[in-house]
This record gives C-alpha cells, structure tokens and sequence, in this order.
C-alpha cells in the first residue's frame, strides 16, 4: 500500500517514525509525500504541552477527512497521544483504525495487515522493556545526520512533565545494540550522530549500575566515517567528570551540550520538582567552561511557571546576562493535565508568561549577535547542508549549532560541494543568530 507519513513532536519521536518506514518499507509497502495520493496514513503524534497536543488533535481530525472522501483506506495514530488519550481517541475519531502506543511502534506491520482485512487494531506494549527492531531505520533527515535514540522514559518526575507516565521508566539501550545502530547508520551515509533521550546524562545507570555515558561516547568515537557526534538533553545536576574527560579526548564529540535548567530561581526550581539549585548551576556551567573553553551551552526555560513573580524573572535576566548561554530558548508554562503542576493555584496569565518569554528572547539575540562577532576572522569546519538557491553560496552548520534548532554559515565560494561535506571556512561577518565566512582553500 502506499502510505504517507506524519511525524509530529521531537526527534526522539523522529526516530521512532524512522523505524516504522524501515519495517513497513522492508514489508513491501511504498511511501508518498501527497495526502490525496495516500491509500494509508500514519500519525506520529506529540502531547507533550498543550500545543502539541492540539497540533496532533487538529492532524489526525485533517487526516481523518481523506478517510471519508479520499483513497484513505486506513488510519493509524501512534506515539504519546495515542498512548494517552486512546478512550478518546477511539470514542470521538472513529476514523481511526489503528492504535498504536509509544512502546509498540514496532507492532506497526502487524496492525496495517489485520486493518487491511477490516479489524480495528489497538496495541499498548508494556513500558517497562524496549522495542525489538526488526528492520533498519529509513532516514528522513536527508542522510548526513541523524539522531540516536539512547534511552527511553525518564525517572525525574518534574511537577510539570507527563512523558513518565506515557513514556515509563527510564531504560537504556544497551552499548552493543547503540554501536550497532551506529555503524548501520554510518554505512548509509550518516556523519553526524546526535545523541537523544528524555535525559541523557543517566545513561547505563539501569543497565550497568553506574552512568555509562562516557563509555558509549569512547566506542562511538571508534566508528568510520562518523565524523560528529552530538549530545543532547543534559540534566546539570546529572553532568559528571568522567564525561567531561570523554568530551575532551574523544576528537569526534562536539564540545556542544545541551543542558536545559528551565530556571534559577531556587524557589521554583523546587516548585518544578528540579535537582538543582541556582548555585549548583552556577558552579556547573562555570567548570564545564574552565574545563572545555571551547564548548558551547544550549539550555531551555519555561516563562510563567506558577507562582513566578517580577523579581523571579529579573533575577533570571540577571543570571541570563552574566552567563551568557550560546543557545537558548523559551517557552511558556503549559499546565498539563494529570501533573501537579497544574493544579497549583498560583498559575501565571498567559500575557504575562509571553512578555517574560519575549523579554527572555531578546536579551538572548544581544548575547547571541555580540557572541557571533567574536568568531570573525576564525577558522571553523562547516558540514554543507545544502546550496543558497541562485548564488555562489551554500548555507552549513559549524559545531556550535545543532541541527533545526541553532543558527547557520552561510559559506561563499566557486567551488561545487555536496550536503554533507565538510569545508574549512573563515568567519567574515554575523547575524543576530547566523554567521557568513568564505571557504579556505
């Protein structure tokens, strides 16, 4: 059959949607980009705040219209929405013919079979294990990078996040498996691995009774043709030295973390169920920079949270200057229905959270702009991502910038270069968050 796929959420649910393109295409089945073309349609969907669950909500009921009047013969949702609202789902979308929860994307051959003959298909895998891959992942991020998905659920338990209860506890892959895919994936191209999970400083601790991080990171820096590796999603409180050690030895690892803290001020650090306090951060960022000079910091803030005052958030501007994070976005607090963030009574109005959120944002594109002067007249290495249509330029990522979510180079030269390559660029000028330079010879 001829299936179209919806990938809604983050990249971990990216990958999740990679391996069900890899099973179905292994089982014969073929993949189109056009709705009206589609004889099946597949929802990855995301309920992870409330735009996203409306955004997955407003994408199946779109899809769920090709059904009634197009050559839609079969509807699947899967993922954390699915997995969460599926009385729902099957009570008030009765479109939808397949159901699929977060830890049974795997089952995703068997149900399109049993609705081809008519069945209504549901299936909700324990979340205590991991999914058996069957077949190789089929790439959607073009080829050159890709990310891999290290561990799955999360034991903290934050006041304002459900991914516990629709993703379980936290379970790590094991090395030998994480190696595996790495190579599979290295031998069709890849040359960048990100490394995601909910958190992925506690990695191993489930499988091997001590975090193992810095041991995946020393076998992957083995592989051929993996040129970057990446590392996502660091809780601070959870950064440890011999990780550190291992960014710094392990020359393929990008002296890049992404450490989201969500705030500083202690009060609703703890009122989010966080690990940390603000002198605790403090010390942490300023070790990594000692130990790493190069390194880059990306983190993530939530605006609003209940009981934020105007003194809580000048104190996080303070904190935000003196710092300066390379990278850093924001969000307003999203109450979540089921955590206990969400019935606190102190909620924050919604105007408020998106003044303090913009506030936020453009103090960050001064940091950011004053930071990206700084490199010109710097030599970096740029991987291609693709041509700047109509001109003798192409547009790359340098260390300092994950893929989708940071800034870019933009590289002037004559010479014809394929996405994926890697060039020696000379910064010559900057953005608020974009840098140009001209590529060396």
């Amino acid at each position: 059959m001829k299936i179209l796929f919806v990938s809604l959420g983050c990249d971990k649910n990216l990958v999740d949607t990679e391996f069900m393109i890899g099973a179905l295409g292994a089982s014969g089945h073929t993949f189109t980009n056009v709705e009206q073309e589609a004889e099946v349609i597949v929802i990855n969907s995301c309920c992870f705040i409330n735009d996203a669950k409306e955004e997955s909500i407003q994408t199946i009921l779109e899809m769920a219209e090709y059904k009634d009047s197009g050559s839609c013969k079969v509807l699947v949702v899967a993922g954390c929405l699915a997995q969460r609202y599926q009385e729902e789902i099957h009570k008030e979308i009765p479109q939808v013919d397949v159901l699929l929860g977060t830890n049974s994307y795997e089952e995703i051959v068997k149900a399109l079979d049993e609705a081809q003959k008519g069945k209504h298909y549901e299936n909700y895998q324990s979340l205590e294990g991991l999914p058996v891959h069957h077949a190789k992942r089929s790439l959607t991020t073009g080829g050159h990078y890709a990310h891999l998905k290290i561990a799955e659920g999360c034991d903290k338990n934050c006041t304002y996040c459900i991914i516990p209860k629709i993703r379980g506890r936290y379970r790590s892959v094991p090395i030998e498996e994480l190696t595996k895919q790495a190579r599979e994936l290295a031998a069709q191209g890849v040359k960048e691995l990100i490394l995601v999970a909910q958190e992925t400083t506690r990695y191993g601790v489930d499988l091997y009774g001590e975090k193992s991080l810095h041991k995946l990171l020393d076998q992957l820096n083995e592989i051929p043709g993996i040129h970057w590796i990446r590392i996502l999603y660091c809780y601070p409180e959870e950064i440890y030295e011999e990780l550190i050690c291992a960014i710094k030895r392990n020359s393929k690892v990008c002296h890049y973390l992404d450490m989201p803290i969500q705030h500083i001020n202690d009060t609703i650090l703890k009122r989010m169920g966080r690990r940390t306090t603000k002198a605790e951060l403090t010390e942490k960022i300023q070790h990594l920079k000692e130990e790493i000079p190069d390194i880059t910091l990306r983190t993530t803030l939530i605006s609003g949270f209940p009981g934020e005052t105007d003194q809580m958030h000048e104190e996080l501007m303070y904190f935000l200057n003196e710092i300066e994070f390379d990278r850093l976005g924001v969000f307003p607090y999203s109450p979540e229905e089921g955590t206990p963030a969400a019935e606190f009574t102190d909620q924050v109005e919604e105007e408020q959270k998106a003044e303090w959120r913009d506030a936020v944002m453009e103090l960050q594109e001064e940091i950011i702009f004053d930071k990206n002067e700084e490199f010109i007249g710097q030599e970096l290495w740029v991987m291609v991502e693709g041509r700047v249509d109509g001109e003798n330029a192409y547009v790359g990522r340098t260390y300092r910038d994950a893929p989708e979510i940071d800034g870019y180079i933009f590289v002037n030269t004559d010479k014809e270069l394929m996405t994926g390559d890697f060039v020696r660029v000379r910064v010559t000028g900057a953005y608020e968050y974009d840098l140009i330079g001209e590529m060396i010879p």
